[in-house]
């Protein structure tokens, strides 16, 4: 038999050592075509080697032999042939030192290529090369590369910062000084490299994140994924560094001015002299409202860092918004699932109340892996409270009979620590363990008998019956800890079970020599304990039990017998320590308290490795505890240049300066009126008249707007029909106009935003009149272009006087935060009882759904007020050919793309049902479709000008709903309220 095996072996070893000599020859040969490939007079031949290369590359085979061959291509000028081959050399240079270093020529060349990715790659070879003779010619690559006017190039300088500090650290110096450079830069491309870079060369120089820190806040939306999680962690360093904290017991909010119904002003004054109000830093807040949105984010570690974000620097109260999104991670993956729950196991031990609406999200399913059952269970077990035990006791009777035995073992330990921390269900929780001691699964048994062992201890007198129970169970229990755990029992409680502990120590005399270690400690103890409080029945046993652990094999039962002897049984050579044998062996001993194992994990910050493994990784960055006196705010200002002084209509009853020209005449007026009335046939009239009327009108415009600082021209454009041709002619033909500062802004209203054809606008409360003491104010989107700013949204603010008195100075006060920039309305000297007045504001919102917090005023009172607004009030509708959609389209796939399946009512999929429900969701223009079952709609957004496209193709019942658009959160919300709007129709 041996020796057929031995044959069988021997041959399937053969076989295999066959084998692998047949794929290594087929690779020898299939590389020998290569080289000859590579070394052919014909382009296509070597383009089509390196892209078979590169393949291999990819599938992970070694190709590390064709390199001779693949480097004497470097300095090709097909530009396709050069990326492939730069892409092979960054993955060989480091093994292949000595052969890329003969063509460091070719990459210095290539720095200074047209073409960026050339200039990229070529940069990225460089910092491959891991030799210190380059290490200067590396640095100088890095300045240049950082100065690129290619944000691509750029980006690849941060990622070079990290190759050559780990090559050279006594560069970082000079390496902080590109850095500093870089953290300026304004492309959301570099961001998220360049913190990186920092995070690993200069983690400590939080001076300079100071000038940059509200420039990242702002870009973080608009940063790649993986840039968003280290500029988060990051920032979060940062900010407990220059922050105080939003914790501090006693605090008072600011806003929290409501008095309890009996309290006087004077508990009043002592109270606010004890507790000063906390008023956040607007820096601070500027990071937390920034960061939110990101919770939407379709990449895990994003929603990660922006939770441990919020758990470590958000206030308490403020905290909870994480917790849905944290929940909504429990869909993905095995592995995603397990860092999640460790995280939301940690934050469930200090705020239960986060995670109890969604304690159903915590069930253990019987396809999950033993490691997330048992931080499921940790976790609702954390959640525990009088409220909800009963359910939660409930689900565990469930788990105990689970098969997965290591699981079984921890829900008793968890039935355990709900027994000792909700007193009103200790006793349920003891008999539901002492039936398990019937289980015929010893593991279930001896885990209940550890578990029972430690609840006994809170409360020893009640629960001797349990005891006896026990020790009848005793002979059946095999698993040695909870055979030691019965013995400690006995020992510990030997008084109230007189009868049963001698016997127990009788069997156990019977069995020493084949028991466990952990048994025959026990066993020793319970002798010992007994000999004090009965000797008359068990010192014959002790003595036994004594000589047999005095020969024992193992040295700690020797030492242990030693020295239980010389403490219990007095003689000539007895220490002092033998007259306190009955107060060191029958002391009272404290219960032991059964606590999380996460209870110490919150020392590590949320989401990082050293959390996950419960001990500090190399390069783990600890949190400093917040500054009890914040540092100086004014580090962080940058200097901005004051914008020219801005016109903005005047509204209410403020008076009129003589020297003001009236914006047209009153002939004027009532000439525009009865042009209004006669119908659209007098705007369509084009003779030398109107013409001459509108060129005139166009001038006073014109200078007006110029002394104010306003190009008067957009105004006109905007506003007056008759002369938008007039208009464009003169930006077009006249060399003296302002063109260099206007052009771009006309090329975006005149010739490709459209104005849609949308009905009656939403109305929404700002101001209630009972809050506002008589003033009430509604807002709406009117859907126009801002003149204040093209970058602003319009808004336009009715405000009412519903007191029974004037209402005077009305005006816009402080704004939250301090960097909002927003475009308010001229005070209002005087508003009558009963009077209205329509104003209008513009709002940068920096293209989020963020609300603008300001202060609405009168004379005698300040209302903190917020406009919200929808992520389809943020756009302006752009008009665009179908060929034009579809070439745009193409180009906003993958991440950039979000689609959602839609049902479709039968009668309201006809092309002006879907068009009035699209408009009324978003402002955006229609796209002519060649298609009756395709509708297209474009425009794009007010502050960035990034493009968003919808397209809605209708399948019978149901429709695609797709939206294309770089801004990704952007595009989840407005798919969002699409998907609303159609499912309420």
């Amino acid at each position: 038999g041996m020796d057929v095996g031995f044959s069988y072996n021997h041959a399937a070893g053969a076989v295999r050592t066959a084998l692998v000599s047949a794929e290594n020859l087929h690779l020898s040969l299939k590389n020998e075509d290569l080289k000859e490939m590579l070394e052919s007079n014909k382009e296509s031949l070597k383009l089509e080697a390196m892209k078979r290369i590169v393949g291999l590359i990819a599938k992970g085979k070694t190709a590390s032999e064709l390199f001779p061959a693949v480097v004497k291509n470097v300095a090709s000028k097909n530009i396709e042939l050069k990326k492939l081959v730069y892409v092979y050399l960054v993955r060989y240079a480091e093994e292949q030192q000595d052969l890329a270093l003969l063509s460091i020529s070719t990459f210095q060349r290539a720095l200074k290529d047209p073409n960026q990715f050339i200039r990229a790659s070529a940069l990225r070879v460089l910092s491959s090369i891991r030799v210190h003779i380059i290490v200067p010619i590396m640095m100088l690559a890095i300045k240049e590369s950082s100065a690129d006017l290619s944000p691509y190039v750029r980006k690849t300088a941060a990622h070079a910062i990290q190759k050559l500090y780990s090559l050279d650290p006594d560069q970082k110096e000079l390496l902080i000084e590109v850095i500093e450079k870089l953290l300026k830069d304004k492309s959301t491309l570099v961001a998220g490299s360049v913190v990186m870079a920092f995070e690993e060369v200069c983690p400590d120089r939080i001076d300079l994140i100071h000038k940059n820190y509200r420039k990242l806040c702002n870009l973080l939306v608009d940063v790649e994924e993986w840039g968003q999680v280290v500029i988060i962690s990051m920032l979060t360093r940062y900010a407990r560094t220059q922050f105080t904290s939003p914790w501090k017991e006693g605090a008072v909010p600011e806003e929290n001015d409501d008095k309890t119904f009996y309290e006087s002003d004077s508990e009043d004054k002592k109270e606010q002299a004890q507790n000063k109000p906390y008023i956040m830093d607007p820096d601070h807040r500027l990071l937390l409202r920034n960061t939110k949105p990101l919770l939407q984010s379709r990449n895990t570690a994003v929603v990660l860092a922006v939770a441990q974000l919020y758990w470590h620097l958000a206030p308490k109260h403020e905290v909870n918004v994480v917790s849905k999104s944290l929940v909504r991670l429990l869909r993905s993956h095995r592995e995603v699932q397990y860092i999640v729950l460790q995280n939301i196991a940690t934050m469930s031990i200090q705020r239960k109340g986060m995670f109890e609406p969604f304690m159903k999200s915590f069930y253990v399913r019987s396809t999950d892996a033993t490691h997330i059952k048992t931080l499921k269970l940790e976790i609702l077990t954390n959640l525990a409270s009088e409220t909800n035990i009963s359910i939660i006791l409930r689900e565990f009777q469930t788990y105990v009979k689970s098969q997965d035995k290591a699981f079984a073992a921890a829900t008793i330990q968890a039935i355990g620590r709900c027994a000792t921390n909700i007193s009103e269900v200790t006793d349920t929780c003891l008999n539901g363990l002492v039936l398990l001691l019937s289980n015929r699964d010893e593991t279930v048994v001896a885990e209940s008998v550890v578990v029972i062992k430690k609840l006994l201890q809170t409360q020893p007198s009640q629960h001797s019956e349990i005891i006896k129970h026990m020790a009848k169970l005793f002979d059946n229990i095999t698993v040695p800890m909870a055979r030691a755990s019965i013995l400690w029992l006995m020992g510990e409680y030997c008084e109230r079970v007189p009868k049963i502990a001698p016997d127990v120590l009788r069997k156990m005399a019977k069995t020493f020599t084949a028991e466990e270690d952990i048994v025959k400690l026990q066993t020793v103890n319970l002798a010992a304990k007994l000999y004090l409080t009965n000797s008359k029945q068990t010192k014959l046993l002790t003595q036994y039990i004594l000589n047999l652990g005095k020969y024992d094999q193992s040295y700690d039962i020797r030492d242990r017998t030693r020295f239980i002897r010389q403490l219990i049984v007095p003689n000539e050579k007895s220490g002092a320590l033998n007259k306190y044998a009955r107060r060191i062996l029958l002391a009272p001993k404290p219960a032991p308290v059964l606590e999380s194992t996460f209870k110490d994990r919150d020392r590590f910050q949320l989401g990082s490795l050293s959390h996950s493994l419960n001990s500090k990784a190399t390069g783990y960055q600890e949190l400093s505890d917040w500054p009890t006196v914040a540092p100086d705010p004014s580090v962080r200002n940058v200097e901005v240049i004051e914008p020219v002084k801005e016109w903005a209509p005047l509204v209410g009853k403020t008076k009129k300066s003589k020297s003001q020209d009236k914006f047209y005449s009153d002939e004027e007026d009532e000439k525009e009126e009865r042009s209004d009335s006669s119908g659209s046939g007098s705007e369509s009239s084009s003779s030398d008249g109107s013409f001459l009327n509108c060129s005139v009108a166009f001038m006073r415009v014109e200078s007006h707007c110029n002394a104010q600082g306003v190009p008067g021209r957009v105004y006109l454009l905007l506003h007056s029909p008759i002369s938008r041709l007039y208009a464009a002619a003169r930006f077009t033909h006249n060399p003296n106009c302002r063109i260099c500062s206007c052009l771009d802004f006309i090329n975006v209203l005149f010739f490709q935003v459209t104005t849609p054809s949308f009905g009656p606008m939403t109305t929404h409360e700002l101001l209630h009149h009972m809050t506002g003491k008589g003033l009430s104010a509604k807002y709406q989107f009117p859907r126009q272009p801002c003149l204040y700013q093209p970058s602003m949204v319009a808004v336009q603010v009715i405000l009412s006087n519903n007191s029974d008195h004037c209402l005077e100075k009305i005006h816009i006060g402080e704004t939250s935060p301090a960097s909002l920039s927003i475009h308010c309305f001229n005070t209002i000297e005087r508003l009558e009882p009963e009077a209205s007045v329509m104003v209008s504001m513009g709002i940068d919102f920096s293209d989020s759904t963020q609300a603008a917090n300001f202060q609405l005023c009168t004379k005698e009172d300040q209302f903190s007020v917020s406009i919200q607004p929808a992520v389809g009030e943020l756009l302006m509708p752009r008009t665009m050919s179908e060929q034009d959609f579809c070439k745009e389209q193409g180009k906003l796939l993958g991440m950039n793309e979000t689609s959602a399946t839609v049902t479709m009512a039968t009668a309201n999929t006809s092309s002006q049902a879907i068009r009035k429900q699209v408009l009324a969701v978003a402002n955006v223009g229609v796209v002519p479709c060649s298609q009756s079952n395709i509708h297209r709609f474009a425009a794009q957004t007010i502050s960035s000008r990034a493009l968003v496209l919808v397209s809605l193709e209708l399948k019978e019942a149901t429709a695609a709903l797709t939206v294309n658009t770089e801004k990704s959160v952007m595009a989840s919300v407005l798919l969002r309220d699409l998907k609303q709007a159609f499912a309420q129709v």
